[in-house]
């Protein structure tokens, strides 16, 4: 029996020397690992209060869209600049050589409602950080953040003190 880590297929020293690039694209070429990939998604939300799923552009929407489905949740986009039409709020976040943006719709998240925030993998936490800010500002409140995948070596959990936080497969190094 394969394990959902025997679908992640480990690139080294892409994109430059001393790195290993975990590549998600085997999981979702295959239907038992994207099948498995959901479950464990759906395991983290386990006794979860939520109403509502954020994905972080994009692949963030790869998991989060048919997990909302599965779970019969409403499933909310949080976007780069640009890309929702209507009124949006926008948060800033530092990027190893300068900043990017994420935006949600302002009428994406009530006040009072609880939300799981998923992406594909959590580095150093700078993308999700954006997203809480986001949520928060528009009145919800983060039950839980959800990764497919941990480097554990960028310390991403350390920008995200304080929320629940579950990753399917935590890497130690980068």
């Amino acid at each position: 029996m394969k394990k959902l880590e025997d679908y992640v297929t480990t690139i080294p020293d892409f994109p430059e020397e001393g790195i290993m690039f975990r590549d998600i694209t085997t999981v979702l070429q295959d239907a038992d690992g994207f099948s498995m990939a959901i479950d464990a998604f759906a395991n983290m939300l386990e006794g979860v209060d939520f109403d509502v799923i954020v994905g972080a552009e994009s692949r963030g929407f790869i998991f989060g869209a048919p997990l909302a489905k599965l779970l019969h949740k409403p499933f909310v986009p949080a976007r780069k600049p640009g890309k929702l039409p209507r009124e949006v709020v926008s948060q800033e976040y530092e990027l190893e050589y300068g900043t990017a943006a994420i935006e949600l719709h302002t009428d994406s998240i009530l006040p009072g409602q609880k939300v799981v925030i998923i992406d594909d993998l959590i580095a150093t936490g700078g993308t999700v950080e954006a997203i809480i800010k986001l949520v928060e500002k528009l009145g919800g409140k983060v039950s839980k953040l959800c990764f497919l995948i941990e480097l554990a070596g960028l310390c991403g959990r350390d920008k995200l003190k304080g929320y629940d936080i579950g990753s399917a497969i935590i890497y130690e190094g980068k």
